[in-house]
């Protein structure tokens, strides 16, 4: 189809992936489509790697590269916008104030943390999600730290940003630090492999941080959390809390006149299309995706990694009068960041924790990075930044 505009709505891991991807096929002069880009930030957000800028093992640019610089040399158009509405029939977005139409849009914005009406919540605790919230808690950490005393934190939420989160703050801290973490559910990882949780559990207990299973949160206030469990309420001192449970949708994708899921996603076809709307592909955390065996794929940036190669086909068979193919999840396997220099991994046999699983989790996610010249950046400053920090001692060091 000449001239045909594909409109990508959400450029994390599925919708900035789908746009790279596309660029590869061999397009002709008469199919090759103009792409246009919408995200509401300037940068992407290798979301995996943020908790080392909380600790400040990586810098932001490394996690977050603008995308003006991942699409320089591209044929991709970027453009920073905040999506209002989106007209299915139309496939017409609202953003800024302005309109635009293509002849195919893709729905891959990612989901937002969940917050209940729980007093003293939206003030007082803090979100882990984006590089905004990464530096706000690294700012905050520095405060705490410069003042004497120990510091007592609460992470709600024992998934995975929850646990990784709890384990590198406790390493963070120190001797100072009391670390806590607060699960409404039974167990830790609840969805992760047992080699996973059993590691997790150990890297919890060796750096003394504290469970509270089958625990809710009923408020929380400046300086102190209130606990709910088995009919009683405990008030806690605290210095921060970190809110990483619960995901949503956002607004508009729940206001979209299609199928969705109880959760609010969207539910879509295995080859990623919407049932009614077949020019229309959803992924990543917004879509309700079962692969051809139907089974649930799940919300993973991994996942989203992944459907992003099947949406760029089926794009490209969709302009080109080619077949689509359905959407096929192949588990690689589990990584968790469990402290500084340490971690789990698990995948294609392997089962590694410790150093050199944190070793092996970083060069996976270097080769996932989004184009060559930023993995070449950041494993450039990986090599030569430990010998810097060492000269720079070994000066500082002499009279």
């Amino acid at each position: 189809m000449a001239g045909s505009r594909i409109v990508i709505v959400g450029g994390g891991f599925g919708g900035l992936y789908t746009a790279l991807n596309l660029c590869q096929f061999p397009w002709t002069d008469s199919t090759r489509p103009e792409i246009v880009l919408l995200s509401d930030e300037r940068h992407f957000l290798f979301s995996p790697l943020l908790y080392e800028v909380v600790t400040g093992e990586m810098q932001s640019w490394e996690v977050a590269p603008p995308y003006e610089e991942l699409l320089e040399g591209t044929p991709v158009q970027f453009q920073q916008a905040n999506v209002q509405t989106v007209d299915l029939v139309q496939r017409r977005v609202e953003a800024n104030g302005k309109s635009i139409t293509g002849d195919y849009l893709v729905l891959a914005v990612g989901a937002k943390t969940q917050k209940p009406p729980i007093p003293g919540l939206r003030e007082y605790a803090l979100e882990f999600r984006t590089l905004a919230d990464a530096e706000r808690l690294r700012e905050r950490l520095r405060l705490l730290l410069a003042r004497e005393g120990v510091i007592r934190v609460v992470v709600v939420g024992a998934g995975p940003s929850g646990v990784e989160l709890a384990c590198k703050l406790a390493d963070q801290l120190g001797p100072r630090g009391r670390v806590r973490i607060v699960e409404r559910g039974q167990e830790i990882l609840k969805t992760f492999s047992p080699f996973a949780r059993e590691a997790a559990q150990a890297a919890l207990e060796r750096r003394g941080v504290w469970l509270n299973l089958a625990t809710t949160v009923t408020e929380i206030t400046a300086d102190s959390i209130t606990l709910h469990y088995k009919d009683q309420l405990d008030v806690l001192p605290v210095d921060l809390v970190v809110w990483t449970a619960g995901i949503t949708t956002p607004g508009w994708i729940a206001d979209l006149p299609t199928l969705h899921d109880d959760q609010g996603r969207l539910v879509v076809r295995p080859t990623l299309q919407l049932p009614d709307y077949p020019q229309v592909l959803a992924l990543g955390d917004i879509a309700a995706c079962v692969d051809e065996q139907g089974h649930a794929v799940p919300r993973t940036a991994q996942a989203a990694f992944q459907q992003a190669d099947y949406a760029a086909w089926n794009l490209w068979a969709l302009a080109t009068g080619r077949s689509l193919l359905p959407f096929q999840y192949f588990h690689l396997g589990e990584m968790l960041t469990l402290g500084k220099e340490d971690a789990a991994l698990s995948g294609l046999g392997l089962q590694l924790r410790g150093p050199v699983a944190y070793i092996a989790r970083r060069l996976v996610y270097l080769w996932r990075l989004p184009t060559l010249k930023h993995r070449l950046q950041v494993g450039w400053h990986w090599l030569v930044a430990p010998w810097l920090d060492w000269v720079t001692s070994v000066m500082s060091a002499r009279p």
